[in-house]
């Protein structure tokens, strides 16, 4: 994943059955407030051109904490919605949790 890459607006695919799709960022939020989960959500609207969805990354607050003091990075937004963009890549590319709307962050 490259630094500059830009995580708000960006293709992805195919997937398993060929379909390309543009992810546009919605929103990065703390799940506490909505679902009162420990977390960082980032959610994406995933357009097809004939079909539109809605996917959210869940992101683990005690991984995003572990990680960051095993590497030395800051945690920040950006870094939390470029963790996201390389999730919601895998599960389009391989179709896995495909179906579910909130994807959960496993560490790295």
């Amino acid at each position: 994943m490259s630094l500059m890459e830009n995580f708000r607006d960006f293709a992805v695919g195919p997937d398993p059955f060929g379909q390309k799709w543009h992810a546009h960022f919605k929103y990065l939020q703390t799940g506490i407030s909505i679902r009162h989960s420990n977390s960082v959500d980032v959610c994406y609207i995933l357009d097809s051109g004939s079909e539109q969805i809605h996917k959210t990354v869940v992101i683990p607050n005690a991984d995003i904490r572990a990680y960051a003091e095993r590497t030395g990075r800051k945690v920040s937004d950006s870094w939390c919605s470029r963790i996201a963009m390389c999730k919601l890549r895998y599960v389009i590319e391989t179709a896995e949790d495909l179906e579910k709307d909130y994807l959960l962050r496993h560490p790295a």
